[in-house]
């Protein structure tokens, strides 16, 4: 669980898990296996075609749960099955103990039920002097080492068979082998009799079916069979969220969830329960049922124009599997009780800001999530709504204020880092990089090099560089961001050059500032509104399209604009219609060919920003644009997981950062290559920075700029 109270003590937390060699390994190796397993699953499938099923049968369910509940509990009571509604987790526990001391209850045997750690359950039946088991392997083991769960589908993966065999020899009181298989044994002999035992069931529920009363379960390993079946009095607990129409809307989340959660055609058991048993241990021969259903604030979300989208989750973990700050550091230290950046959003509604306000903050914005949810989630925008509720529920840091008020004000901003270029002289030793940091950020930020902020800002070099063009193709507006202008501006030099080579007019208008996604990470999203507004204003000439070198610009200009400033603003929509990445505009407008460059066939690799190759969906063009360019090239195995620069991601934590770039470099090294290319500002701070410090033997360069080296 979560104790740190603040950002520092969180980070210490976070270095504890980064020091963990063993978790570490076991992260990376699921993280490499799992996107084959998973591509394999969906091999013959439209996957986006069985999301959007996913999402219009959640959708629908959600606008009508009072009357998917009533006509679930009619139908079930029928079928002699009790139905309840909790209002929270308190509640739900009440109703469990009380059933358990009205049927004189003494062991509980439990499958696998995220629902039921959420209320934590089983401390409170324990309170009451009950037995509690687990019956599911990885939720047995955890209790048993009184942890909680360190992801949604796998909560033991953060442990060793090791640990394990020493956990099983302590419980059994003999030496185990740390052999597998011996271990899944030792496991089933020990909970066999604890069925045979047990006075309750209690499960948890993947779909309650309103038109059948049915419920159904989605299990690897057969215990919830056994907790359903074998003891006299079975209690289901289950979300609001969980109920559906039909068993046709049952089923099209089952074919989802196996493949998306851990890269399985099905289930090895899909259980439906559509009423009390025979149970001959039983009074009368007939199982006691009952179903609880948790609102726990979901009726409420429900109503959420937004946030109502969290509760289409199927709970398979995905967003886990993907997300590079889980990779680094697990479960617990990226969760509260549900992990992941769905477990971020959840933290929040279940169990208060407080659990919440660490958490939060730790999403690097890599989109990765967003991109593999199975129920079609924007699950990083809600993280950073989240994100900013909190802050104006409890206050902005002065940081972060201080931040949204230079960002509103261009001229300001520009001012400041006119002053910062004087300023770091003494910090240069007249290189490109900052090569003496003060001392209060070396310690954790010296894992990369830092750029110099350029002598001559792109804004001012610009109207000797403008290109004349007569009869052009296309007129573009050039955006910088503030990197690119202030930091990099031979990116954007690399890129006029190769623009006016095939025609294009090109301006770039001076009001133009911070495209401002630095302000959506901090929280301060009414200053991300101003800036928006001002940006829009100053690319508002005639141009037939609004081009920019920045991945992470070109998302959020594209995507964050128009949700800022409200689906129904005009201005918004059309700005965001024109805005187009580099690499996409040369390749599917301008259409270029090899003819214009030299072909030298230089081995280049690429990194993929995230929010190019997921963010704008521009996977394809920048290959092409280097095969074009005459470069050889030779793909990463890690081309499209993050760098792990995320702005001010790096700045709060220095050390997941620090690793995941680490990662890359390694991943760029094993190409051979002798340029690392990429499409973004922010991942080049990153990786060249790392790639300096690291002496990694390969330069890294922006796309442009090695098309430019190439132009005939």
């Amino acid at each position: 669980m979560q104790k740190a109270k603040n950002l520092s003590e969180y980070n210490d937390e976070l270095r504890e898990a980064l020091d963990n060699t063993f978790l570490r390994g076991a992260m990376d190796k699921f993280a490499t296996a799992y996107p084959v397993g998973r591509a394999n699953a969906f091999r013959e499938y439209d996957v986006e075609a069985l999301i959007q099923e996913v999402v219009k049968a959640k959708d629908a369910g959600l606008t009508r749960l009072d009357e998917l509940y009533a006509e679930f509990k009619a139908k079930a009571e029928a079928n002699g099955v009790k139905v309840h509604m909790a209002k929270d987790g308190d509640e739900a526990n009440e109703i469990v103990a009380r059933i358990a001391a009205e049927n004189k209850c003494k062991i509980i045997v439990k499958s696998k039920s995220m629902t039921a750690e959420e209320t934590l359950l089983n401390h409170r039946l324990e309170k009451d002097g009950l037995e509690v088991v687990e019956t599911d392997l990885g939720e047995w083991i955890i209790q048993l080492r009184h942890e909680g769960p360190s992801h949604m589908v796998m909560p033991a993966i953060h442990l060793s068979r090791y640990q394990v065999a020493e956990l099983f020899s302590q419980v059994t009181k003999h030496d185990q082998s740390s052999d597998i298989q011996r271990l899944v044994k030792v496991a089933r002999r020990e909970l066999r009799q604890k069925y045979a035992d047990a006075d309750m069931g209690v499960s948890g529920a993947n779909f309650a079916i309103a038109e059948t009363g049915t419920i159904g379960l989605m299990t690897n390993e057969g215990n919830a069979r056994l907790v359903t079946t074998l003891p006299r009095v079975h209690v289901a607990i289950a979300g609001i969220d969980k109920l559906c129409g039909t068993l046709d809307d049952a089923l099209k989340i089952l074919r989802v969830v196996p493949k998306n959660a851990t890269g399985q055609a099905i289930t090895s058991y899909v259980t439906w329960i559509s009423g009390a048993n025979e149970c001959q241990t039983a009074p009368g021969g007939k199982k006691e049922m009952h179903i609880i259903f948790l609102d726990n604030g979901r009726s409420e979300m429900a109503k959420d124009p937004l946030f109502a989208q969290v509760l289409r989750c199927v709970r398979c973990g995905a967003c886990a599997n993907v997300c590079p700050v889980y990779r680094m550091v697990g479960g617990h230290q990226m969760g509260h009780i549900y992990i992941g950046a769905i477990g971020l959003i959840l933290t929040y509604f279940f169990h208060g800001k407080d659990k919440a306000k660490n958490l939060v903050q730790n999403c690097i914005n890599c989109q990765a999530c967003k991109h593999i949810c199975a129920a079609g989630i924007d699950l990083p925008l809600l993280i950073k709504e989240i994100h900013a509720r909190i802050l104006d529920e409890d206050g902005h840091p002065l940081p972060s204020m201080l931040l949204g008020k230079l960002l509103k004000n261009r001229k300001l901003f520009h001012a400041f880092l006119r002053t910062a270029k004087m300023a770091q002289r003494p910090l240069t030793g007249g290189t490109q990089y900052i090569r003496h940091l003060p001392h209060i950020f070396s310690k954790d930020h010296g894992f990369k090099a830092l750029p110099a902020i350029a002598a001559k800002p792109f804004r001012d070099r610009f109207a000797a560089l403008k290109p004349t063009v007569s009869a052009p193709k296309f007129r573009i507006a050039l955006f910088s961001g503030c990197v690119q202008d202030f930091v990099y501006p031979e990116q954007l030099e690399a890129a006029v050059k190769v623009l006016a080579a095939h025609n294009v007019a090109v301006d770039f208008p001076m009001d133009q500032s911070c495209c401002g996604l630095p302000l959506q990470m901090m929280g301060e999203k009414k200053a991300g509104v101003d800036v928006a507004k001002q940006n829009i204003a100053a690319m508002s000439g005639d141009y037939d399209y609004i081009i920019t070198l920045c991945a992470s610009c070109a998302s959020h200009l594209k995507h964050n604009y128009p949700f800022l400033l409200g689906e129904n603003d005009a201005e918004a929509k059309a700005f965001a219609d024109k805005v187009m990445p580099f690499s996409a505009f040369m390749t599917d407008v301008l259409g270029v060919t090899a003819d214009g460059f030299k072909q030298t066939h230089e081995r280049a690799t690429l990194h993929a920003p995230c929010h190019l190759c997921r963010g704008m969906g521009v996977v394809e063009q920048p290959r092409q644009l280097l095969a074009l360019g005459g470069y050889e090239y030779a793909q990463a195995e890690q081309e499209q997981v993050c760098c792990g620069f995320g702005g001010t991601y790096s700045a709060k934590f220095p050390g997941i950062s620090e690793q995941i770039l680490k990662n890359k470099l390694t991943d760029a090294g094993r190409t051979g290559a002798e340029v690392l290319v990429t499409e973004c500002p922010g991942c080049i701070m990153q990786l060249r920075g790392g790639a300096e410090v690291n002496k990694s033997g390969f330069a890294v360069r922006h796309i442009a700029e090695v098309l430019a080296d190439h132009l005939k």
